[in-house]
């Protein structure tokens, strides 16, 4: 009988770092969520390492709580990869079927692959992905699995991610120091995509941003195959860096105000019967009013106007970003290929009016991609902001995790000691471990 299996993902960001435990029923190859721990990021700048040391600390911080949590440890994890060293292209392998009876095994399948792979590269490149997007066997194409379907000429077009070799390695020696195996690199945009977009989407044509702090990653698919991906190096700390210029606030306010904006919708606000326009004025005002005081905590009583704040300063710094990923699109001519529009997942998404920003620049529909809904431990990370970490370990799911090892006994659970909170979480774990 085969045993569940244990899926750990960190996601590495610009201002937080995530770490995600979950495990896989083997039965019903359900997920649930076993451990979450979020905490602030530090010596990471626009998703690349500038910090060695400071990532370690991070990592280490971020993967204690979620062991914690989960009342188990790991030994292997994935962990995500963005940022500006990120590149894609498309690539053709050709090979020819090896059976007698000329039936298309799995060897065949694995060997042109390869060949599709096998492209040249700089030497401080290396792939990280290599997805196929279709086969073609003999002159039919357009074939999603060629298993078992008989042929002479095998050929496959694959998408091909490629990240920096040393931003890579980077990461690779904060994880191994911390006593832990890379399982694999996933690129935050494919992440994020596995668990925000449909399967119809994809086939319709869709492009997915994922907008981090530090950097936004988009993935377009055009019928139901992977066909762009890239990284760009702006992010939704860029507005949060606007907001502190143009409102004279520290960067510690003016993310409080992005985020005390992010439900904002502007109200039509009608007179009420008999009241007098001095009221009426007074009444909008009042609506508008933004008082810093309250996210301060008493420190600042200026009081700001939401749509000035919204309009003056932060919708100039969306429309860039979108005008980017607009350029981007367009130089592969991918904006005309896909009609259902795109999807806008990470911290970013949650800024006030984005979709109505993006679908205005990219003249597509737009929406904000919440990402599925798994069981476990899911109160506090079903938003898009853990877009990308769900997404590693439903990726995780489909590659393959460690096997569940036994429950810890009480006693090895509290050894070590810890503040009386420590002791408390994992008494709460050992319990959740005896449930079914």
């Amino acid at each position: 009988m085969p045993s569940d299996t244990i899926i750990t993902g960190i996601d590495i960001g610009t201002d937080k770092c995530v770490t995600l435990i979950g495990k896989v029923d083997a039965e019903t190859r359900a997920m649930k969520v076993l451990g979450v721990s979020a905490v602030p990021a530090r010596g990471m700048k626009k998703s690349q390492i500038i910090d060695l040391e400071q990532v370690l600390g991070t990592i280490n911080e971020s993967l204690d709580g979620a062991e914690r949590m989960a009342g188990l440890e790991v030994s292997s994890v994935y962990v995500s990869v963005a940022g500006n060293h990120i590149a894609s292209l498309n690539s053709k392998g050709v090979v020819a079927v090896s059976s007698p009876d000329q039936e298309i095994a799995r060897g065949d399948v694995n060997r042109v692959i390869e060949a599709a792979r096998a492209i040249s590269l700089p030497s401080d490149k290396e792939v990280i992905h290599v997805i196929p997007n279709y086969f073609k066997v003999d002159s039919q194409d357009g074939i999603r699995d060629p298993i078992g379907m008989t042929g002479v000429r095998l050929e496959a077009e694959a998408h091909i991610i490629t990240a920096m070799s040393t931003a890579l390695r980077n990461i690779q020696k904060c994880i191994e120091d911390l006593g832990l195996t890379v399982r694999g690199f996933v690129f935050s945009g494919i992440s994020a995509a596995e668990v925000v977009l449909s399967e119809t989407e994809k086939e319709l044509g869709v492009a997915l941003i994922d907008i981090g702090a530090g950097s936004t990653s988009v993935c377009a698919y055009v019928d139901g195959a992977l066909v762009y991906s890239a990284s760009l190096p702006i992010g939704a700390r860029h507005i949060t860096q606007d907001i502190a210029l143009g409102c004279r606030v520290s960067l510690d306010v003016a993310e409080k105000v992005k985020l005390s904006l992010s439900g904002y919708k502007e109200e039509a606000i009608k007179p009420h019967t008999g009241e007098s326009k001095t009221d009426y004025q007074e009444r909008k005002r009042k609506a508008d009013e933004l008082d810093l005081g309250e996210l301060t905590l008493g420190q600042n009583t200026e009081v700001l106007s939401k749509k000035t704040v919204i309009e003056g300063i932060m919708v100039p710094r969306m429309q860039e970003i979108f005008g980017l990923i607009q350029e981007k699109l367009d130089a592969q001519d991918i904006l005309s290929k896909i009609p259902a529009g795109v999807v806008l997942t990470g911290g970013g998404a949650e800024t006030a009016e984005i979709a109505a920003v993006a679908r205005q620049e990219l003249k597509l529909p737009a929406r904000v991609g919440m990402p599925t809904e798994l069981s476990g431990l899911t109160g506090d990370i079903h938003k898009p902001s853990f877009a990308t970490s769900i997404g590693l370990l439903m990726y995780g799911k489909a590659q393959g995790g460690e096997p569940v090892k036994s429950s810890p006994s009480l006693g090895s659970l509290f050894k070590g000691g810890g503040s009386s909170k420590d002791l408390v979480q994992k008494a709460i774990a050992f319990i959740k471990s005896l449930l079914p």
